[in-house]
């Protein structure tokens, strides 16, 4: 029986990025950035107000009220040369002991060199009485404060955020080269399922595998082609399958192990390519295949019939492959150490992923973690929809006493 730990680096070693691509930059929130993106120009790109006030030289108002040394010279007032609005092109000139009333993102009259805030003033229109001056520099962003020709504004490797989205923007830059999302198909296969467009006969259930893996798929961050069920005639199954390798990164195949009927879908698939089905020493979900099909090696993942037991293992193997083909540094989610609130039972020399619910102690901080049903639970789907996170028992514990600290896998945030 292989560990997990040995398998997850197996899997991690089939990891292939796809090829970066350029998209638009409203496309790119999310993917991670693939090039240097060197700004060609300042930003702001010109000396501008940086709020609404008036622009002045901070010579003629040096000493006002409270800004001034000593005693100060009390207030002055200043003629008002007129408003420069923001967007003006009109390059405009302020003479000594004048003001100019400027709006927020507006240029700077050649010698200003500080805004004086309307807070600061009487708010006139032909001539401003000046409450409190200002230090030069004031209120102005600078050309070229934010960035200077040549800096780097997003660099490779950065996720692309809405801040770098804005940045990008600022810069002039239409497009960007990002890793793109990996392209992950998930079918089913089984002759006791259905569609949900169908009622079930007697024996039948729906296909849920498809469904709930093409959403973790997606939470995982791929582009996801949900198939949906596959006959299992050979003939037709090698053409589904070969197809899909054709057009994904990644391929899962729900219901491809134990029983007869998964037998007959692995010799189809290993007409493609090397496939393995074996034993993982976890529970859920301890037999499992993987390999590498088509002339690309594409990664394909068998995974059980159970949607419980499907949904872990994607967990814990194939969401972190995704990850990696994104480009994560980090692929895994993040742990955190709990005190338990009950007894768990685990299966002996099986590396536990089961459901639970983690909390924090307001007073204390501490995170704590009840368990939701159990090992003789695992095909409970309900329990699996209120767990927020995977309790991680050891491989060699057989049970985790109440009060004992376990780790915990986060799931992803619910509503």
């Amino acid at each position: 029986m292989r560990s997990v730990e040995e398998q997850q680096a197996r899997v991690a070693a089939a990891a292939v990025a796809p090829r970066p691509v350029r998209v638009a930059i409203a496309e790119a929130q999310g993917l991670m950035c693939a090039e240097e993106v060197v700004t060609e120009r300042p930003l702001p790109g010109f000396d501008q107000a940086a709020i609404d006030g008036y622009a002045v030289r901070s010579v003629d108002v040096l000493g006002v009220g409270e800004n001034g040394d000593g005693e100060g010279q009390g207030e002055i007032s200043l003629p008002v040369m007129g408003v420069i609005e923001a967007g003006a092109r009109t390059p405009s000139r302020l003479q000594p002991r004048q003001a100019a009333r400027v709006q927020t993102g507006a240029p700077m009259p050649t010698l200003a060199d500080a805004v004086l805030p309307l807070r600061w003033t009487d708010g006139g229109e032909s001539r401003v009485r000046v409450l409190r001056g200002v230090r030069s520099g004031a209120y102005v962003r600078r050309t070229g404060d934010d960035v200077q020709p040549g800096d780097v504004a997003v660099r490779a490797g950065t996720i692309i955020g809405p801040a770098q989205v804005g940045l990008l923007a600022a810069v002039g830059r239409e497009r960007v080269l990002v890793h793109p999302r990996p392209r992950l198909s998930v079918m089913s296969v089984g002759g006791e399922l259905v569609d949900i467009n169908r009622t079930p006969g007697n024996g039948q259930v729906y296909d849920v595998n498809s469904y709930a893996l093409a959403a973790a798929g997606r939470d995982a961050g791929a582009e996801v082609n949900r198939v949906g069920i596959v006959d299992t005639d050979p003939k037709v199954l090698r053409e589904v399958v070969e197809g899909q390798l054709n057009r994904s990164e990644v391929v899962v195949i729900a219901g491809a192990v134990g029983g007869a009927a998964a037998e007959g879908v692995r010799s189809v698939l290993a007409e493609l390519g090397d496939i393995e089905v074996t034993r993982i020493a976890m529970h859920p979900g301890s037999v499992q295949g993987f390999g590498q099909l088509g002339r690309d090696g594409v990664p394909v993942f068998l995974l059980p019939a159970n949607p419980v037991s499907a949904l872990v293992v994607f967990e814990v193997m194939v969401r972190p492959l995704i990850r990696l083909s994104l480009g994560k540094r980090q692929p895994y989610r993040r742990i955190v150490q709990a005190r338990t609130l009950s007894p768990i039972e685990s299966v002996a020399g099986r590396k536990g992923f089961l459901r639970g619910q983690l909390m924090r102690d307001q007073d204390t901080g501490e995170y704590l973690v009840q368990t939701l049903g159990g090992s003789a639970s695992s095909h409970l789907l309900a329990t699996l929809a209120e767990a927020n996170c995977l309790v991680v028992v050891p491989t060699e514990a057989e049970q985790i006493r109440t009060g004992e600290i376990v780790d915990v896998a986060f799931l992803a945030q619910r509503g």
